[in-house]
């Protein structure tokens, strides 16, 4: 198996726990938990911020010693609404008990104090669509750079039809070039519908060093340290995944494969 892949149950994705496969990873963490009716969960941020992303469910939160209410709606991670989602400074703490099922997602990466706790509440806005023909996919930006509330997370989450491209063409992150590339570290949380179903995710950059292709099931984490990293939805089958980056600047940007970079021109065009 991938060392980039991890298969569900893996359990903490943070920086003292992925520098095995990813030597250089220093920025991103990631986790997955699951919660019964009346189960609770408590952390402290310690020196990371963290957004809680409620993949499906409804809990009850409190953080930085106050009562932030019942979150949450969503509870068909493949009917596109968007998601509800707490942030928590670093230095800071949180605690949730699940009011349904709940699927409960921790993005974390390095904090510096600059914000305070905030809901994130969707909005009514309708789904941006992107790309063209079977490029077409559907996204979320919950944490994006242009919402200004957090130090280094940037998280998104993406639905991709059956049988479509997605985080294609074909782009990469990962050099501290600034404004034409920023160096970002990045992991994607796949759910398949129906489950039974499979995706495919390949990650490789420019001399072929790393050059592996998986083929990525429900409820699989793939690691992105470095590279390209386009993904597929199996015909019959939907793609959602969530994205969590972060690095040593809170900005997106990213270099297209040279040999790819005339689909994003000709879609540009359109």
């Amino acid at each position: 198996m991938s060392g980039l892949l991890l298969k569900p149950g893996f359990g903490a994705i943070a920086p003292t726990t992925v520098r095995d496969r990813c030597p250089n990873w220093s920025f991103v963490g990631f986790e997955l938990i699951t919660l019964s009716p009346g189960e609770t969960l408590a952390r402290d941020t310690g020196d990371t911020e963290h957004l809680l992303v409620i993949v499906t469910g409804k809990m009850r939160a409190w953080a930085a010693g106050a009562d932030q209410g019942s979150l949450g709606a969503r509870m068909d991670i493949h009917s596109r609404e968007h998601a509800w989602a707490l942030y928590v400074p670093n230095a800071s703490n949180w605690a949730v008990e699940a009011e349904t099922d709940l699927e409960l997602a921790i993005c974390a990466a390095p904090g510096h104090g600059r914000h305070g706790v905030r809901i994130v509440a969707p909005d009514g806005a309708p789904m941006e669509a992107r790309g063209t023909g079977a490029n077409t996919r559907y996204v979320n930006a919950i944490c994006m750079e242009e919402r200004d509330w957090a130090d280094s997370l940037l998280v998104t989450e993406v639905w991709t039809p059956n049988g479509n491209w997605s985080s294609y063409p074909s782009h990469k992150h990962d050099t501290d070039a600034f404004p034409e590339e920023t160096y970002l570290e990045e992991t994607y949380y796949h759910r398949i519908n129906p489950p039974t179903g499979f995706g495919i995710q390949r990650v490789y950059n420019d001399d072929r060093s790393l050059d592996e292709t998986m083929a990525i099931s429900d409820g699989d984490v793939v690691l992105v340290p470095e590279g390209y990293h386009p993904c597929a939805a199996l015909y019959g089958h939907d793609l959602y995944y969530l994205n969590v980056m972060a690095g040593p600047r809170r900005n997106w940007r990213f270099r297209n494969d040279p040999d790819h970079d005339w689909v994003f021109q000709r879609d540009s065009a359109t």
